[in-house]
């Protein structure tokens, strides 16, 4: 028999499958009804549920209840700061099985090559990951990135089979007065998938920007923006990452009704997270908490979220369907106990069956040494713009502080909780160095510093002491990137992100250890966020409105200009 022969067959019964899960109940996610029966396996495709079946390999799920595998609909892989390899290794048991990503963070370094790398680690890894094509590469022109990525680029790399279509177009200006690079990038994607990234646009603007062939957005912070982005036909994805946590603003809004139109994300979630809290099975727990209906939080976490993106092959525990299964404990535990990629049960041993690849992005952060004049604030007069810190949201307030003169500079005042905030140009492209300030991380002495630095992925730091500035940051030169932690002359705390400045070579059980070890230095800093490394990255992203500093100036990002 050939592959479509022995589905058929098997789904009958006429032959044995090739795997029978036993003894569990499943979860219709369209009529929400709890089945009874069997779930046959042929291959990578569910061939039967309902009925007994015998097969070559039977496994016992009794008193569990069976749900379809988890897909994540937006996130960024290189913010777990683990390779795909290991972020495999990570969610995949808590049964995420399909990733939609978008590697626009190590393209940002690297260009097309870290395309290229996400492409042909997704042919390897158990859970199946798609990577949609970074649509913003820089994400605008108030930054200075590693690479660039035009419409012409974008043609040498469409057509991998991991492919859906384009990536979160960021440069919602871009797309609303009709750029032409931004029109270019449309153009080449016309009828295809295209993710949206519009925080806070409404009314007309928003119509314009839909009209672009837009389909998902997952900026929405409050149900009233949710609502209208419903209303006029996008799908929403409720995101709730280490920094942006929104589930809690959308849940009233997802119920049986709509369910059909919502979907999860993550966007950027670390491994403590992941480990201290959960994936995607986190979310699906909050809702439910919270008062979503079981039905809803497990139909946006699979069927709805295959429907958006056009993956017709899976979502629903059904014949026909993809083998992406998780046993879980309870519905409201959501527990896994047992998840099945395409049909291959996620364990050891399928993880240390695939082929890996050799690292790229290596020696990528070439930032000129610095030294305490380069973190002093030049500004003429007294009043002075501050980026305020929203906790839990990556949109920020513009606030106006006087902040007197000294000798010339305007220093960090720990008092009224005013830190001092760098960006460093580090692509050794022209050594750009910007200094703003920045309030809510509580900071009273020392200083952090990073090279995951959203999107351009500059050296990112923020200090009350220029020289602790100096020493965290010149450190991140000779860890290849990273994050740092340091006080009184002395490295608090690292972590080496050598791979584009971004990811480890270590496994993600290590990269947790570290991150617990620089939240505690932080803290012993007197920084009071919760997630203070990502949130500091998102200062940076002059995307997302309203105060944000790149390595050439404070950003308006209301008026999307550089403030003189």
């Amino acid at each position: 028999m050939d592959q479509l022969e022995k589905r058929i067959a098997q789904g009958r019964g006429d032959i044995g499958a090739d795997i029978v899960l036993r003894g569990g109940r499943v979860l219709d996610v369209v009529t929400g009804a709890l089945i009874d029966g069997d779930v046959a396996i042929c291959g990578d495709t569910i061939v039967g549920i309902a009925e007994r079946y015998d097969g070559a390999r039977v496994i016992d799920v009794s008193g569990k209840i069976l749900v379809p595998g988890f897909i994540d609909t937006h996130l960024h892989i290189e913010s777990s700061l683990v390779t795909p390899f290991e972020f495999d290794r990570c969610v995949a048991p808590r049964g995420v099985t399909t990733a939609i990503c978008d590697p626009h963070e190590i393209a940002n370094v690297i260009g097309l090559e870290g395309i290229r790398y996400f492409q042909a680690a997704s042919e390897r890894t158990v859970m199946d990951i798609r990577v949609q094509l970074s649509s913003c590469v820089p994400s605008t022109e108030m930054e200075t990135a590693g690479a660039r990525i035009d419409a012409e680029d974008l043609g040498e790399v469409m057509g991998h089979s991991s492919g859906i279509g384009l990536a979160e177009f960021m440069n919602y200006p871009g797309v609303i007065h009709r750029d032409p690079g931004a029109m270019a990038k449309l153009r080449l994607f016309d009828g295809a998938h295209i993710d949206g990234h519009c925080p806070q646009l409404s009314g007309r603007d928003l119509n314009a920007y839909i009209s672009a062939g837009i389909r998902t957005e997952h900026e929405a912070t409050t149900a009233e923006e949710a609502r209208e982005k419903l209303q006029k036909g996008m799908r929403v994805l409720i995101r709730e990452g280490s920094v942006s946590k929104d589930l809690d603003a959308l849940q009233p809004l997802l119920n049986e009704l709509t369910s059909a139109y919502m979907c999860l994300c993550t966007d950027d979630r670390n491994p403590l997270d992941i480990g201290e809290h959960g994936h995607l099975d986190y979310m699906i727990r909050r809702l439910i908490t919270l008062g979503t209906p079981p039905i809803a939080a497990y139909r946006a976490a699979s069927l709805s979220a295959a429907e958006a993106f056009g993956l017709k092959d899976r979502g629903q525990i059904a014949p026909g369907k993809r083998a992406d299964i998780v046993a879980i404990d309870s519905l409201e535990g959501c527990h896994a106990s047992l998840v099945l990629c395409a049909g291959v049960v996620v364990d050891d041993a399928a993880f240390a069956a695939r082929e890996t690849l050799p690292p790229v992005g290596r020696a990528t952060v070439k930032a000129p040494a610095l030294s305490a004049r380069d973190f002093r604030d030049t500004g003429n007069r007294a009043e002075t713009d501050v980026i305020g810190i929203i906790e839990g949201k990556i949109i920020t307030a513009h606030l106006h502080e006087d902040i007197a003169i000294e000798d010339g500079d305007k220093r960090p005042d720990p008092a009224r909780d005013l830190a001092r905030i760098t960006v460093v140009e580090r692509h050794g492209q022209n050594g750009n160095i910007a200094n703003g300030f920045v309030r809510g991380f509580g900071l009273q002495r020392g200083a952090i510093a990073s090279t995951v630095c959203h999107d351009h992925h500059n050296i990112v730091a923020v200090g009350a002491d220029y020289e602790d500035m100096v020493l965290a940051a010149n450190r991140l030169s000779a860890l290849e990137g990273g994050f740092v932690v340091a006080e009184g002359g002395k490295i608090l705390a690292e972590l080496a992100l050598p791979v584009a400045g971004l990811m480890s070579l270590e496994p993600f059980e290590a990269v947790r250890a570290a991150l617990e070890d620089l939240r505690a230095a932080a803290r012993s800093l007197g920084v009071v966020l919760e997630e203070p490394f990502l949130q500091l990255a998102f200062l940076a992203l002059p995307v997302i409105p309203a105060l944000k500093i790149t390595d050439r100036g404070l950003v308006d990002v209301n008026r999307f200009e550089i403030i003189a």
